[in-house]
């Protein structure tokens, strides 16, 4: 059954990663909560997105390792130098959650627009497969956010998808950069008002509604960043639900 309304998870978290070294990783809690607002069977399906790193074959090979030996049915689709599936729109359409990995959300966007995969990407989205993320794979549903997409400096990026209308900070906790620009971009109005994540919490939209924040970790939180009549801005703490 697909999920009763549309649906997005949008996170800092995804993967939690073992002592075994960087390709050591389990999927976060963060999938079964996907799976149980797709309403999904025994065995859900995913489809794993790697276009925000050019579809490199050591993250599908990381990704796939981390889905195995689980209850997930994983497969992935791939844009470069192809579409490894003959009917994308009918793969995208059959899955239970599709989940965006991160990288550089300015190529991610550009390369979906270019493939039409943005309309097939929301018409998923109507139908009631869940759609979720990390980093990039958060940031595209929104308005923009600020993105490393272009070099180590971060800039501002508002090329989103803006299906959810409002601005996306990732990594808010763990990347200096990150909080001040955020501010920075929602006091002078480049960005509406913004929902922003700890690494190890994720976001849960029901249509456009910010309906719940959750975490995988104790002591992380989720923000609203949002921009007073005088142009002042003012940070509020969204607590989240521990995630078992």
């Amino acid at each position: 059954m697909p999920a009763s309304e549309p649906t997005i998870v949008a996170t800092s978290m995804g993967f939690l990663r073992g002592d075994r070294g960087p390709f050591d990783m389990r999927p976060s809690p963060v999938f079964e909560l996907a799976a149980e607002l797709a309403e999904a069977g025994p065995q859900p399906r995913v489809c794993y997105l790697g276009q925000a790193v050019g579809d490199q074959p050591t993250s599908l090979t990381a990704v796939y390792g981390a889905f195995a030996d689980t209850r997930f049915r994983l497969s992935h689709l791939a844009l470069f130098p192809m579409p490894n599936v003959e009917d994308v729109r009918a793969h995208l359409l059959a899955q239970d959650v599709i989940w965006v990995g991160g990288g550089s959300v300015a190529n991610l966007v550009a390369v979906w627009r270019v493939h039409g995969l943005d309309e097939i990407l929301h018409e998923c989205w109507q139908a009631g497969v869940v759609l979720a993320g990390v980093s990039a794979g958060s940031i595209c549903w929104h308005v923009g956010g600020a993105t490393d997409s272009f070099g180590p400096r971060l800039r501002g990026f508002t090329e989103g998808l803006a299906w959810l209308p409002y601005g996306n900070g990732v990594h808010y906790d763990s990347e200096d950069q990150r909080r001040p620009l955020m501010h920075e971009l929602v006091g002078e109005g480049t960005l509406p008002a913004s929902h922003c994540t700890d690494d190890g919490v994720g976001l849960v939209y029901r249509g456009t509604r910010l309906v719940e924040a959750v975490a995988d970790r104790e002591g992380v939180s989720a923000y609203e960043v949002s921009r007073g009549a005088d142009g002042s801005v003012r940070e509020t703490v969204i607590a989240p639900r521990l995630l078992g």
